[in-house]
């Protein structure tokens, strides 16, 4: 028996092409269940239409070889559970999504995936300073220069400014405490990002101790490092600012100082000319699935999840 295709209708035989990708569009801004009330289906049959249309998606925009490349991990669930996710940061797309963990065999993977022709154009990996992601890279893709993404860095130094205030919490009593507690996100955050109120607390903090404002500035100047050309200069500041350090009795800075050592070379490597790309894409990126993951309550379908990150930036049908 053999049966005719009927190009316009969709893999569910009930509906058709057109009526598909009206639902796909409808699941870009609405939860599947919301799309279910307006259109009186099954909720099953929306999230299979969706499926449906975020696959034409993809067929119809086929991923070129890559030269430039963000590489990050999203977590699915509580108990360390990770996925890699690989960008193009000249595209502003995600390509692939997978492995089993954050591992160096689950990046293999992916560039198993990407195939030889397309590996040999990759001329600029950026990464966070996870050791796994730097060795796979390495030994797949071995003339690619490593660039740690800046935003993780400064997560580094925000953490460790965190530390600062805790330990002057504990360190303090009475009057002295109450200017500290409570002032996490005061600290962390940018000044000009700051309300009015949060710029009194600030002022009120820094000016009652001398460790934190210390710890502040030195926070605030170290974004510098990321505006130099040459990589001279940029090593002459990062020196100076570690030299800054002597005396001030801040252990989690000398620690992250040290950290930046180790790393140096993929953190240097944002000063040279070619190397300067647009590193906001892959938080933003992270963000956005965050959004799809909180709107849905959590994702149990891993493929599901897969066609929506890999589509959440490409053009609508």
């Amino acid at each position: 028996m053999k049966r005719e295709k009927i190009g316009w209708i969709s893999g569910n035989p009930f509906y058709t092409k057109r009526f598909s990708y009206y639902v796909g569009r409808k699941c870009c801004a609405m939860t599947i269940v919301d799309v279910s009330r307006e259109l009186k289906l099954d909720w099953h049959t929306v999230k299979s239409l969706e499926k449906e249309y975020m696959q034409e998606q993809l067929r119809r925009n086929l991923i070129a070889a890559p030269r430039i490349i963000g590489i990050d991990e999203v977590s699915l669930r509580k108990g360390h559970t990770y996925r890699i996710i690989v960008s193009d940061l000249e595209r502003n797309r995600p390509i692939w999504f997978g492995g089993e963990d954050r591992s160096e065999k689950s990046l293999d993977m992916f560039y198993n995936w990407l195939g030889v022709k397309k590996i040999k154009k990759i001329r600029l990996a950026v990464m966070d300073m996870w050791k796994a992601f730097e060795k796979s890279t390495m030994k797949n893709v071995p003339n690619t220069a490593i660039l740690y993404d800046k935003f993780h860095v400064m997560r580094h130094l925000g953490e460790s400014l965190d530390k600062i205030r805790k330990m002057e919490y504990y360190r303090l009593s009475g009057k002295d405490r109450s200017y500290i507690k409570g002032q996490k996100y005061t600290l962390l955050s940018n000044r000009e990002n700051l309300s009015s109120d949060g710029r009194k607390s600030l002022k009120k903090l820094l000016k009652a101790n001398n460790r934190i404002n210390t710890a502040y500035l030195l926070k605030e100047t170290f974004g510098q490092l990321w505006s130099y050309r040459t990589e001279g200069w940029a090593r002459r500041f990062f020196d100076n600012w570690k030299d800054a350090l002597k005396w001030q009795r801040l252990e989690p800075y000398e620690k992250f100082a040290k950290l930046i050592e180790r790393h140096w070379n993929g953190i240097a490597a944002y000063s040279r000319p070619e190397n300067k790309v647009s590193l906001g894409f892959v938080e933003g990126l992270n963000n956005k699935i965050r959004v799809i993951q909180r709107r849905a309550y959590g994702l149990r379908d891993e493929e599901y999840l897969r066609l929506k990150i890999l589509t959440c930036m490409l053009k609508k049908i």
